[in-house]
């Protein structure tokens, strides 16, 4: 059984009235990917009161940051990841004030055990998850290739081990073609919004040969202006999701070469675009998600009660996990079965039994984080099992 540090626990236990103020502020006032200022301001003032040095605005991004204790002995590097943005009209329904609250609590605490282990502790402040993620940039920067592990818990209705998620790419679709009158002279048009339709019907056909974790769904953002102009623009936005980024890039081809159909068959012109980040799949690091849930069962949380890891879309934290071992754990913040992006979750999210679950799953974070970083057999083990899953892949 994972033996739980006292001196986490009572750093955890001394700094929780700061950290339930952090995660009430910053559920009150909900800021857009990349536009989260006060968010940024909140976080890394508190992670400097607690001996970080930030560098602040990582990748010239205006609300990214890189938080870093460094105890100046040679030793692993754990990295905590925070998220802080909310959705649009309905605001933290994705619990993202707790994400980056449980981050901040779990780096402060692992922090008075330190000296154990010796190495780094990292906070990254990563922007926008629910659009252009910033995992994503700091991925292809290299940012995470030096972590020994990475860890973040997501808050949700009941307690979830680390799963897969998808890899998925965001494709935009423009047809151009040419306006006239529909009842006039229809003969004189090109219509773009055929071609959408067209698009939408190829589309559906392929599904049918398409593996059974392959998901392809679109809408269509503009498909004219009135019913008797013929559109001479119109536009689709499709995500297109698999299992892993090989059969993703695949599937997307096939997508492509059904767009381009589209625009043959109706005479349009059509430019493809990516409206957002790619997203890599998930590779949970099982030894690292065992230590987590070693850590919740330590903390009180009866084995049984958690559940097995599912797939809940598609993450950033994919592109890291590409790059070191990572996990993604669900703790339970909210008794009823609330859904994620919904004003009931979000309206949850925000009561004392929230900020309750999201102190012990901070306080699992940090357990797990010790167990690992302060055994050099299981830091190794976590490596071989990185290293066999990208050799696989």
């Amino acid at each position: 059984m994972l033996q739980l540090n006292s001196s986490i626990l009572s750093r955890i236990d001394e700094i929780a009235p700061r950290i339930r103020g952090i995660a009430n502020a910053i559920g009150n006032r909900p800021e857009l990917g990349n536009e989260e200022f006060f968010a940024f301001e909140t976080l890394t003032e508190a992670l400097e009161s607690f001996g970080f040095r930030i560098e602040r605005h990582t990748l010239g991004l205006p609300t990214a940051f890189v938080a870093e204790l460094d105890s100046g002995k040679p030793g692993p590097t754990v990295a905590f990841l925070a998220e802080y943005d909310a959705l649009p009209d309905i605001g933290h329904a994705c619990g993202h004030h707790l994400i980056c609250s449980m981050s901040v609590a779990a780096a402060a605490g692992l922090a008075a055990a330190l000296d154990d282990f010796g190495g780094k502790i990292r906070v990254y402040g990563t922007p926008a998850e629910e659009t252009k993620g910033a995992k994503v940039l700091m991925a292809e920067a290299g940012m995470f290739r030096d972590c020994s592990f990475a860890l973040m818990a997501h808050p949700y209705y009941a307690y979830e081990k680390s799963g897969s998620s998808m890899a998925m790419d965001a494709l935009r679709f423009e047809y151009r073609g040419r306006s006239a009158h529909a009842a006039a002279n229809p003969e004189d048009g090109i219509n773009a919004l055929d071609a959408v339709i067209q698009l939408f019907n190829g589309i559906n056909a392929l599904r049918q040969q398409t593996k059974a974790d392959a998901r392809i769904h679109g809408v269509i953002t503009n498909g004219g202006k009135a019913p008797n102009v013929i559109p001479d623009y119109a536009c689709a936005d499709f995500y297109v999701r698999a299992g892993t980024r090989a059969y993703t890039n695949e599937l997307v081809e096939k997508v492509k070469r059904v767009a381009e159909g589209a625009a043959l068959a109706t005479g349009c012109s059509l430019t493809i675009s990516n409206y957002e980040f790619s997203y890599d799949e998930l590779r949970t690091n099982e030894t690292l998600s065992d230590a987590f849930t070693a850590a919740l069962v330590a903390l009180g949380v009866p084995e049984a009660s958690i559940q097995r890891g599912n797939d809940h879309g598609s993450l950033d934290l994919g592109n890291v996990s590409l790059q070191c071992p990572a996990a993604h754990p669900y703790v339970q913040v909210v008794d009823e079965k609330f859904a994620l992006h919904t004003v009931e979750f979000r309206d949850a999210a925000m009561k004392d039994r929230a900020f309750q679950g999201m102190l012990l799953g901070a306080k699992a974070l940090a357990a797990a984080a010790y167990d690992c970083a302060s055994s050099p057999s299981k830091l190794q083990a976590i490596r071989d099992e990185f290293e066999q899953q990208a050799s696989k892949k």
